[in-house]
C-alpha cells in the first residue's frame, strides 16, 4: 500500500474509533510535502494530532500535521476538535499525542491557579511542572507569540487622545473611558473588572469608569465597533487576531502586567516523546518561527480572506523553507 493511502486509512480510522467520544476533525486533512533534504527522521512514526476548534488552533494544527508527516511519520489529521475539552480529553486519554496549548489556560484553566505570574518563562515552567508530574504530558518550550488579552484602540483614536498604553486611559477625561467587552470577559475573576482596579479607575465610580461607560457585546463585534471608535474607543481583543492587522487597531501596551501570559506551547505525551525524541527538535523549529505578526498574518488569512487553513499552513511551511 501506498504511503499516502496508509495515512487515508490510518485517519478514516482513528476518526471511526475516536467519533465515539464526540472528537473528529470538522477542517479537512493537510496537504503531503517533504523536508528540503528529503530526510525522513519520523520514518515509522504514528502521530494523532488534534487541536482546538477555533482559527488559530486549527491553523498550528494544520502547521503541525503537515510538518510531522514531511519528516516521515504517519499522521492522523483530528484538528478543529470542539471545544476545548475535547481535545484536553484526547490527550490525557492517550487518543491523541500532540496538540497546542497556552500557557495561562493550563495555569488557570486546567489547574485552578490564581496566582499571577507575569514573566512568560517562569509561567511555562510552572505549568510544564504540573503537568509532567500530574499527566506525563510534555510542555515543549514555548512558540515567540503571546496569544492574551489586551485592549485595543483604532489607529484614529488612539492618535486623538495619545494613549499607548493601558495607565494611560487613567489620564483621559472620564468621558472618554469608554469599553467594549465580552460576558465571558466582563465576569472573570481575573477580567475587566480587576484589571479597572489594578489601573486605579474602578468600575462604577465617578472617577474611574462608570457603568454607562461599558458596552458588552459579542466578542467578534468588538473589533469592528472598536475601530468605528463607536460605541467605545477601547475594545477587548486577542493579541494575535488578524482583525488586528487588518483594521488597523493599536495594541495598548499593559504597562502593569495584569494580564496572564498565553505562550503558545505544543504539548505532547510523554511516552511519545520518549519514543519519538526527535519530535522535539522539529517542533522546537517551528516555535522559533511562530511571532505575534506571523499568527496574526496567518488567523488573517483564514478569518478574513477565507483560505483554508491547511493552504495556509502549507504555504507558511514553503515560504519558510521548511518543506518543499
Amino acid at each position: 500500500m501506498k504511503p499516502h493511502a496508509v495515512r487515508l486509512l490510518l485517519l478514516v480510522v482513528s476518526v471511526v474509533v475516536l467519533g465515539a467520544c464526540g472528537l473528529v476533525s470538522s477542517s479537512g486533512t493537510y496537504r503531503s510535502a517533504a523536508l528540503p533534504d528529503g530526510s525522513e527522521p519520523l520514518a515509522g512514526a504514528s502521530v494523532t494530532v488534534s487541536s482546538k476548534s477555533f482559527t488559530e488552533g486549527v491553523v498550528l494544527g494544520k502547521i503541525t500535521a503537515t510538518y510531522l508527516a514531511a519528516a516521515g511519520a504517519d499522521v492522523a489529521d483530528l484538528t478543529g476538535a470542539p471545544g476545548s475539552a475535547s481535545s484536553r480529553q484526547a490527550l490525557l486519554n492517550g487518543d491523541v499525542d500532540i496538540v497546542w496549548e497556552y500557557t495561562g489556560t493550563g495555569w488557570v484553566t486546567y489547574h485552578g491557579q490564581t496566582e499571577t505570574i507575569a514573566d512568560p518563562r517562569e509561567l511555562w515552567e510552572r505549568v510544564r511542572e504540573l503537568e509532567e508530574q500530574q499527566y506525563d504530558l510534555v510542555w515543549l518550550p514555548p512558540a515567540n507569540f503571546d496569544n492574551t488579552y489586551a485592549f485595543a484602540a483604532s489607529s484614529p483614536t488612539a492618535e486623538r487622545l495619545g494613549v499607548q498604553s493601558l495607565e494611560d486611559i487613567a489620564g483621559l477625561p472620564v468621558a472618554e473611558r469608554t469599553f467594549c467587552v465580552d460576558d465571558e470577559f466582563f465576569s472573570r475573576p481575573d477580567g475587566f473588572v480587576p484589571m479597572l482596579d489594578a489601573y486605579g479607575i474602578p468600575l462604577n465610580d465617578p472617577n474611574g469608569v462608570p457603568a454607562d461607560n461599558v458596552t458588552r457585546m459579542d466578542a467578534g463585534v468588538i473589533y469592528t465597533s472598536t475601530a468605528a471608535g463607536e460605541p467605545c474607543n477601547f475594545g477587548m481583543v486577542y493579541t494575535t487576531d488578524g482583525r488586528i492587522k487588518n483594521l488597523d487597531l493599536v495594541v495598548l501596551e499593559d504597562t502593569r502586567e495584569f494580564f496572564l501570559p498565553y505562550s503558545g506551547t505544543a504539548v505532547i505525551r510523554g511516552e511519545v516523546l520518549a519514543e519519538y525524541p526527535e519530535i522535539a527538535e522539529l517542533m522546537g523549529t517551528l516555535s522559533a518561527r511562530l511571532t505575534d505578526d506571523v499568527m496574526r498574518d496567518l488567523n488573517g488569512k483564514v478569518d478574513i480572506e477565507g483560505q483554508e487553513p491547511s493552504e495556509v499552513a502549507y504555504e507558511w511551511l514553503i515560504a519558510e523553507g521548511l518543506i518543499s
